[in-house]
């Protein structure tokens, strides 16, 4: 793997040999997502795969000494499965707690537009509980989604069942891909990497616009 040496793929591999920072970092992730933090959780579950990938192979990205430990693949998809069902649970026991208040709460509502929040309604009334399986796969409408169904009462075992089944399909299969193949995976990286920093570039960018804009509109309203 020529492309091993690579600068940016050398300071990512420091994490493949640390993996109590990286399963606490998957878990924090896996839940701020869950709560609609604007980083997608496939970003991180790939980044866990590359790692385990690294880790997997120290004869190209080696170890800081001989004998450390690596980010098990199976360790990682256990506890990014695990993170995301509880979270996902976590989210709808707020809705069946506190109901539409919370979901049409000022601070939650306007991070949510209201096309989207119409989807969400349109999809639990039509598909009832296997709905949570649908927002599962996506991004943008799990939270509220999850805030629905809890909303209107679905039995808390179905929700658990769909979105269980619906995240074993989805999160650990992220993670075993890359980590088995994760070598032409990098190689792309590597060769369209100027593009692939240009895009976290302009969604960083328009998250920072996003914000002002919000921050903006609020401060208008106040006056």
């Amino acid at each position: 793997m020529d492309f091993a040496s690579e600068p940016i793929f050398v300071w990512m591999s420091q994490f493949a040999y640390q993996p109590g920072t990286v399963y606490a970092a998957l878990i924090g992730m896996m839940m701020l997502s869950a709560v609609g933090f604007p980083l997608p959780e496939e970003v991180t579950l790939i980044s866990v795969g590359i790692l385990a990938f690294m880790g997997a192979n120290p004869e190209h990205f080696p170890p800081p000494y001989p004998g450390a430990p690596v980010v098990n693949v199976h360790t990682a998809s256990i506890i990014a499965f695990t993170a995301v069902v509880t979270s996902d649970f976590i989210i709808y026991l707020l809705g069946r707690v506190f109901g539409r208040k919370l979901l049409y709460h000022p601070r939650v509502h306007k991070f949510f537009p209201e096309d989207m929040m119409k989807r969400v309604e349109e999809w639990t009334h039509k598909y009832g509980a296997y709905a949570c399986g649908i927002f599962r796969f996506t991004p943008g409408l799990r939270f509220p989604g999850h805030l629905a169904c809890g909303m209107l009462h679905y039995p808390a075992w179905k929700f658990l069942v769909i979105d269980g089944i619906a995240a074993l399909i989805s999160v650990p299969t992220q993670i075993y891909l890359l980590a088995h193949y994760g070598e032409p995976i990098l190689k792309y990286l590597r060769q369209f990497k100027m593009v692939v920093l240009a895009i976290i570039g302009l969604v960083l960018l328009y998250m920072l616009i996003k914000w002002l804009r919000n921050r903006f509109l609020k401060a208008k309203l106040t006056h």
